[in-house]
């Protein structure tokens, strides 16, 4: 009943402000302005593309890929098949033919085991590069149960579009830790500084109570914050991509919307947790937010890591944020590694329930809370 009665008013504290709740959902406005905005300065004019694309073996999945070229207006698909295997990928190469699609034989009957798919397009043709995207958010729908190896003939990396993938994942920490700060800092200095904290320290309640009735509080209004930035990735997405919204729900697919969710979700926690020890070490709010100033600069530099350093290994998935931002990245370029987001959501899920442990044994210091 403690808990609950501690939950309550870190959540009426909340609610009563309309600018705390206004900061909560600022962050997804202002990723889907910035991105939109950038999208439209940056992509091409939606072009009426016709697309040429080679068949080797038959699948139903192509039929699947021609409705949904058909979604997006303007687009159409000539399928041909490949009677020489090597001068179609020459064609695809040379930016003579949209794509190639190589089939194993019995492709549908062979399902889950043993089944492969080849994809050779070229991405410095924005023609090959929109279908690569289209059809292999279509392949992945069928849920890997399939070997599916896919080859990009480009001499170039498609630079712009690696920097907006590793920036998206920046900007969404900033504005999350923003926002997780602005009903954060108060959560403990605050307190200190009216003084109501020493009357609920010599009550009956346990340290661990009250740190969870801190936290958990804080972590659920601050999710606002994260749902308000993964709608704003989403609804930014197809003006960043220059196609239709369909099509670009179709390139990311379902499970990668999913994964964007509880990646952006699993480091809320782990964010209010430290801004909470921060708060909990500093005297006053003044004080906790200089030094939250330096946990931001932290978090920046975290989610900055992977956009200008090549050869992270797989190890990023036990550094807190940063696994986060990393599996991210993996979902916006397309490379999205299944494994790797569901462990970065269970770990930083873990580490924010350490934080708070850490929290309730401060609590229980007079040094810390009283400066004795």
């Amino acid at each position: 009943m403690k808990l609950l009665a501690l939950m309550k008013k870190e959540f009426a504290r909340f609610f009563r402000d309309p600018r705390l709740i206004l900061s909560m959902l600022l962050p997804g406005i202002l990723i889907y302005i910035i991105y939109s905005v950038i999208g439209t300065a940056v992509a091409p004019e939606p072009a009426a593309y016709a697309f040429k694309v080679y068949l080797s073996g038959e699948s139903a999945v192509t039929q699947t890929i021609e409705q949904t070229v058909t979604l997006n207006e303007g687009w159409s698909l000539e399928y041909t098949q490949a009677e020489d295997v090597a001068a179609a990928r020459a064609e695809v190469e040379a930016g003579e033919a949209t794509a190639l699609l190589v089939f194993s034989d019995n492709f549908d009957g062979t399902l889950g085991s043993g089944a492969t798919a080849e994809l050779y397009y070229n991405s410095e043709d924005s023609a090959s590069a929109a279908f690569a995207t289209l059809a292999g958010g279509v392949l992945d729908a069928y849920g890997r149960s399939f070997a599916l190896t896919a080859t990009d003939f480009a001499q170039t990396e498609n630079f712009a579009a690696q920097m907006m993938a590793g920036l998206l994942p920046f900007l969404i920490v900033v504005f999350v830790f923003s926002s997780c700060m602005s009903v954060t800092l108060e959560s403990v200095a605050g307190e200190k500084e009216r003084g109501t904290l020493a009357t609920i320290l010599v009550t009956s309640a346990r340290r661990w109570d009250i740190a969870l009735g801190k936290v958990l509080p804080l972590a659920c209004v601050s999710l606002i914050g994260a749902a308000s930035s993964f709608l704003g990735v989403a609804l930014s997405m197809p003006q960043l991509m220059g196609v239709s919204i369909d099509v670009a729900v179709s390139g990311i697919g379902f499970t990668g919307y999913l994964m964007l969710f509880l990646l952006i979700f699993s480091f809320v926690p782990l964010i209010v947790a430290a801004i909470a020890i921060v708060s909990t070490l500093s005297r006053s709010v003044k004080e906790a937010s200089g030094y939250t100033s330096v946990v931001m600069i932290l978090m920046m530099v975290l989610s900055l890591v992977t956009t200008f350093v090549g050869g992270i290994g797989d190890w990023v998935v036990a550094v807190p944020v940063l696994n986060a931002v990393s599996a991210m990245q993996g979902v916006l370029m397309g490379n999205m590694v299944l494994w790797q987001c569901l462990v970065s959501f269970a770990l930083n899920i873990a580490y924010a329930a350490l934080l708070v442990f850490l929290i309730g044994r401060m609590l229980s210091s007079e040094r810390i809370m009283f400066g004795k």
